[in-house]
């Protein structure tokens, strides 16, 4: 059986042929955007391999794990448009905002990254304009194209974590993150809390409150309503899992999604907050 580390690898790429996104079309009325932000552990042949052996892309420092494989699963499940990267969070960080100073990592869970190592302004711009800036740009026009339909659409993060972290096991099965809009998360805890055999941590194992991050320059600043997923990385490491996770998530997506809330502009300072 295939794993998902497997389906997740992009191959490598000259800089000029290296596309920085993949866009599922998707209905655009669907009233749901799927992003994946860690989708893919490659990178353009001009990087080389950042110093690092290989066995540092199969690990979270390098991509999120099964997220992938669940998105391209929800997307045909929903019929939705889906937008996932397609680069290593080793060479710049799509779920960051530009001016963070995570956004191209020189040392990431003690592992110093050689090819970070040096960087300057001008290398820094250049991977900005390159791979992140088009990442992003591919989802501000899907989701105007989708506005076009005459459907205000809600934004679903796919993402996924480690069952260990610096040697303490996360009890979580799924971590719900969001921020200040509570419409489309709140039912999702819910929702999964649901079912007595899953533990689900409220914005655990991370905030989601995180300024200029993908949810917040694209859905909370513009009013629309947002959840961000994680997912435990054991649980969809393959096939089995991962369709377990993308039908579960599917399915409550599906029925959240016809609520007349999430598909409102919210305008912050109205009270909302």
């Amino acid at each position: 059986m295939k794993s998902t580390e497997d389906q997740d690898r992009a191959s490598t790429a000259p800089a000029d042929d290296f596309v920085p996104f993949v866009a599922i079309e998707g209905d655009p009325a669907a009233g749901v955007l799927l992003i994946c932000d860690h989708a893919a552990n490659a990178l353009p042949a001009e990087y080389g391999n950042l110093g690092l052996p290989a066995t540092e892309f199969r690990r979270h420092i390098a991509y999120d794990p099964g997220a992938a494989a669940v998105t391209r699963a929800m997307a045909r499940l929903l019929n939705a448009p889906a937008v996932l990267s397609t680069f290593s969070r080793l060479l710049i960080d799509p779920n960051r905002g530009a001016d963070d100073p995570t956004l191209i990592m020189r040392l990431s869970d003690g592992v110093v990254v050689p090819g970070n190592a040096r960087i300057d302004a001008v290398e820094r711009a250049r991977r900005i304009a390159r791979f992140h800036a088009p990442y992003h740009g591919t989802i501000a026009v899907t989701l105007s194209r989708m506005r076009e339909s005459g459907v205000v659409p809600a934004i679903f993060s796919v993402h996924s974590f480690t069952p260990v972290w610096r040697g303490v096991r996360r009890p979580w099965h799924a971590g719900v993150l969001w921020d200040r809009d509570p419409r489309f998360a709140v039912p999702l805890l819910d929702a999964l809390r649901g079912d007595p055999a899953l533990i689900i941590g409220d914005n655990e194992p991370y905030s989601g409150a995180l300024n200029n991050d993908t949810l917040y320059t694209h859905a909370t600043t513009a009013g629309l309503a947002n959840v961000l997923i994680e997912v435990r990385q054991d649980l969809i490491a393959d096939e089995a899992g991962v369709a377990a996770w993308s039908e579960r998530l599917a399915e409550i997506v599906g029925r959240l999604n016809r609520a007349p809330a999430l598909h409102e502009v919210l305008q912050w300072g109205s009270g909302a907050d």
